[in-house]
């Protein structure tokens, strides 16, 4: 039931309603079996997640809501980037409620969040064209949010656009890693289709192997790490991420 609710209801409403949930998980979830690397709490299990295309058991903190791909950017961020301690300028675009309140509470992010419907988003905007200078942060977070809009080619632009020189943007996606080229068609605009084409209902194209170079033509260096490649695998089965999830981290030189 809860996966169905996470999955159908709106993502404001969910956010909202995720603070009453959050009260109760620690009792509901109580145990040692699983670890979430974001909130530092020990669960019996993790919360299943994902629409029936792609549904994955074991995956969702009941507490913070992180998911592998979340757990995978905090550990890579906390291990291998001076993110923590730096000051740094950061974009976070449809911010991830398991990331918003802890980079707000962080005294070296001058911190601004960006959505098009988001209570948590600073600032309300299209991604096709943000409404900022150029060259403005050290940091863009985007993570999620390409699968969902028109011309996902236009939106990298921007990101590029806002990033100083030296600064990353990390953009993570669903991938499906069967395919070579990224899968879309703007014809198929039936909910129902959408999700057993691109996965749920309201993405518009399911990406393959060729996501980086998209990237790349937007202007990016990328750097696709394999951090997960070098943790100790006791600790990456109890963090529950996925052992073959890229981070896709873009430069800008």
């Amino acid at each position: 039931m809860y996966r169905y609710l996470i999955n159908t209801l709106p993502r404001p409403l969910l956010i909202r309603l995720s603070y009453v949930f959050k009260l109760f998980a620690p009792l509901l979830y109580a145990g040692d079996e699983v670890e979430c690397a974001v909130c530092e709490r020990s669960f019996s299990k993790f919360l299943g997640y994902g629409s029936d295309q792609a549904a994955r058991e074991n995956v969702l903190c009941p507490y913070c809501l992180s998911l592998e791909r979340h757990r995978l950017i905090w550990l890579y961020l906390k291990e291998k980037t001076d993110f923590f301690t730096a000051s740094k300028k950061m974009l976070h675009i449809a911010p991830e409620q398991c990331f918003y309140s802890r980079f707000k509470q962080m005294e070296n992010l001058d911190y601004t969040t960006g959505d098009l419907y988001s209570p948590l988003a600073d600032i309300k905007f299209d991604l096709h064209s943000i409404p900022l200078e150029d060259n403005q942060y050290d940091v863009v977070f985007c993570n999620q949010v390409l699968e969902h809009v028109d011309d996902d080619h236009q939106c990298m632009k921007e990101l590029y656009r806002v990033l100083k020189p030296g600064g990353f943007a990390i953009m993570q996606v669903p991938i499906d890693d069967s395919r070579n080229e990224t899968y879309e068609d703007p014809t198929i605009t039936d909910p129902i289709d959408r999700e057993r084409e691109f996965w749920q209902k309201d993405h518009v194209r399911l990406y393959g192997l060729d996501y980086p170079k998209r990237l790349e033509k937007a202007g990016f260096k990328m750097d696709n790490n394999n951090f997960v490649g070098e943790m100790d695998p006791f600790l990456a089965e109890r963090y529950r991420i996925r052992k073959n999830e890229l981070i896709y981290v873009g430069h800008k030189s």
